[in-house]
């Protein structure tokens, strides 16, 4: 993606009754499916375009349907939520997916990422919640669980020790104050934390964001995390 697609991406139009964010739901739960879809039924600017049992069946209703959201369990027969991920991506690159799970495992969190992901909640989460985080992801932002926010860092941070004598790249430099927002999304909190937490407009925690991408030539929040703890740019205590 380049640094014009990830600026238009953040220019979207407000959603509203007439231009709701069209999401697609993946789970092998059929209750599950069906509650969700009754509470985001509720949202007038969201609006459930379609429903799909695993993986395989996502990717074919994602071809078909171009939904703005994907919200994707990680385990399903067939094909899993993972893998069916990066399929959509590839499809349909405009797609953003946030997988909605009960896996806390580190491997599926590091590979849903590296699949394109843009989000990892846990269904552990207030089922209400999940609209004003499909709103979040529409707006451009990536969301994690706190608690694997911190899964995360710790996988990284073992990588780091494994691979200590591979080749050091040279690293973009990043102003102090982008490193402080950098430590910040990876400790999992949202744009509104970060600029309460700062003293700085939500405005300047995104265009510090863009520059991280810019600088770092990367697509998304995680990914600039990952490298970041990959480079040694980031300190894991």
């Amino acid at each position: 993606m380049t640094v014009d697609e990830q600026r238009a991406e953040e220019v979207l139009p407000t959603p509203s009754e007439a231009n709701p964010i069209r999401v697609l739901i993946v789970d092998d739960h059929a209750l599950f499916r069906r509650g969700l879809e009754m509470v985001l039924g509720q949202e007038v600017d969201i609006e459930v375009v379609g429903e799909a049992a695993d993986g395989a069946e996502a990717v074919t209703m994602a071809k078909e349907m171009a939904p703005d959201i994907v919200l994707m369990d990680v385990r399903m027969p067939r094909r899993g939520g993972i893998d069916a991920t990066s399929a959509i991506k590839e499809a349909v690159p405009s797609a953003k997916i946030v997988m909605l799970t009960i896996s806390d495992e580190e491997a599926d969190l590091y590979d849903a990422i590296k699949a394109g992901a843009m989000g990892y909640l846990l269904k552990e989460i207030s089922i209400d919640e999940v609209a004003a985080d499909i709103r979040a992801v529409y707006g451009g932002q990536s969301l994690i669980s706190p608690s694997m926010a911190s899964k995360l860092l710790s996988e990284f941070a073992a990588m780091i020790k494994n691979k200590d004598d591979r080749p050091q790249l040279p690293t973009p430099r990043l102003t102090d104050r982008e490193m402080e927002v950098l430590r910040l999304v990876a400790k999992g909190m949202n744009n509104r934390d970060i600029a309460k937490q700062l003293y700085i407009s939500e405005n300047t925690v995104k265009n510090h964001i863009r520059n991280i991408l810019e600088k770092l030539q990367l697509h998304s929040r995680m990914e600039a995390v990952v490298y970041a703890v990959r480079e040694k740019l980031l300190e894991i205590t």
